[in-house]
């Protein structure tokens, strides 16, 4: 049985990163991969979806111009960019899996724990000094009669052409993107919501706004609403939804955009006694399981972060630099911006505005309506809003923006809520380009 200073299971972002450090530092690794090398993110996530939104984000953009300046609107052809998309991102799995044969060993299959420190793969056993789980998640999916005829994510972007009408199941940042981006390309989309809003964890007076714009594109979402039952029609143009509380309409393409859940069942972690729920596995202030030597980073780890690539990298830079630097702290627990590429956008970080609300002895709020700059003006931008969170020493703490470019926006604020800058220190030491930072504030931050 051979043995290595480190077993990684998985190699998305987080494991991909961790290995990269570990086998310049001259350690000896195996990595361990039963699906997709790279994991979600640069096949089936972020990546793909980023470089699909370039074009969606300007088509939309351009209806908004078209007639002040612009003589005509841009018109998707899903094909032509879906084909575009395939060739840009097909071959990155076997390029991920050669940059990791040079890093270190391979095994390529599903691996489970038999022992603390040992792994089985295909039959065959490998040991471990320390071992670190990065096993990520992948797609929930709901139950209901007619089920397997639903579509996952990963469906979607590769999807060759656009459904005439499409169905989603979920209100999370899948549902909402892919939404966007398939209406945008010329499908009737449908949001099936169960509970009464939608991207949970955002600032719900902004997604309420969100809902409202992209009702007026046509995108119909519907609160409160569940999957009955999904069925072939009688005449053959498409499917028939019925819906809990009895509404029939009809689609042509239903993606189950659920939600996503760790990947944990195939590691035996019983087996050894590694602690986990249905949120991930349990790891302490270093990262490490119930088992000692055994970690778990990424989206596997139930650390009440965001799931995000940014954070499981985060925690691959910190284990690194624990496990071989002789680091000591705990994890730090970032500040963490995040966005979903709806349009407008929707991003934010730190203090939700909605938890300031409820503590006006802490915290004081400050919303502004961007649209009157001439900045938005010039985008004929509605909605376009931000709210920014101060403390009682007068340092920002949140930010939620609704906009166009609420992404980029909301990425100025994170280092100065990080570094705990006051509005004083903001006025005495930053000097933003304008028109831009500073045309969007009003100059209010100075």
């Amino acid at each position: 049985m051979k043995k290595y200073d480190y077993i990684i299971l998985g190699t998305g972002p987080a494991g991909y990163k961790l290995a990269g450090e570990l086998s310049a530092a001259g350690k000896s690794i195996l990595a361990v991969e039963g699906g997709m090398f790279g994991g979600t993110c640069p096949n089936v996530g972020c990546e793909p979806k980023i470089f699909l939104e370039g074009t969606v984000h300007t088509a939309l953009m351009s209806e908004k111009l078209a007639g002040r300046g612009l003589v005509q609107p841009a018109k998707i052809d899903w094909h032509q960019l879906m084909q575009y998309k395939k060739a840009r991102f097909n071959s990155w799995p076997e390029e991920t899996k050669a940059n990791f044969y040079q890093m270190g060993d391979v095994a390529e299959g599903y691996g489970k724990f038999v022992e603390p420190h040992v792994i089985e793969v295909n039959g065959e056993k490998y040991e471990g000094d320390k071992i670190i789980i990065a096993t990520g998640a992948h797609s929930h999916k709901v139950r209901f009669p007619g089920d397997d005829k639903t579509h996952n994510s990963d469906d979607v972007l590769s999807l060759d052409n656009v459904p005439k009408r499409t169905a989603i199941i979920g209100g999370g940042y899948i549902s909402m993107e892919l939404g966007t981006f398939l209406a945008a390309a010329g499908s009737e989309v449908t949001i099936l919501v169960r509970s009464d809003r939608v991207l949970r964890g955002f600032y719900h007076k902004y997604t309420t706004q969100l809902i409202e714009a992209m009702e007026k594109r046509n995108i119909h979402i519907r609160l409160f609403s569940e999957v009955n039952t999904l069925e072939n029609a009688d005449n053959g143009d498409g499917m028939v939804i019925t819906t809990k509380d009895g509404s029939v309409f009809m689609t042509d393409y239903v993606l189950d955009a659920s939600g996503r859940i760790p990947n944990i069942e195939k590691l035996d972690l019983d087996q050894v006694g590694i602690k986990y729920s249905k949120n991930g596995i349990e790891v302490n202030a270093h990262l490490e399981t119930s088992v000692p030597g055994v970690y778990a980073i990424g989206d596997v780890a139930n650390l009440q972060l965001p799931k995000l690539t940014t954070v499981g990298e985060s925690e691959a830079g910190y284990l690194f630099n624990y496990l071989e630097r002789g680091v000591s702290d705990p994890y730090f627990k970032p500040t963490v911006g995040t966005a979903a590429f709806t349009f407008p956008e929707i991003a934010q970080v730190g203090i939700n505005p909605e938890v300031a609300q409820a503590d006006e002895e802490h915290y004081t709020l400050e919303e502004h309506d961007l649209s009157g700059s001439s900045l938005y003006a010039g985008l004929n931008e509605k909605p376009a809003k931000l709210t920014l969170v101060f403390d009682r020493d007068d340092r920002l703490v949140g930010a939620a923006e609704l906009s166009a470019t609420a992404a980029d926006d909301i990425n100025n604020f994170i280092p100065a809520i990080a570094l705990g800058i006051s509005r004083a220190d903001w006025e005495k030491q930053i000097v933003p380009i304008y028109p831009a930072l500073a045309d969007k504030i009003g100059g209010d931050l100075k």
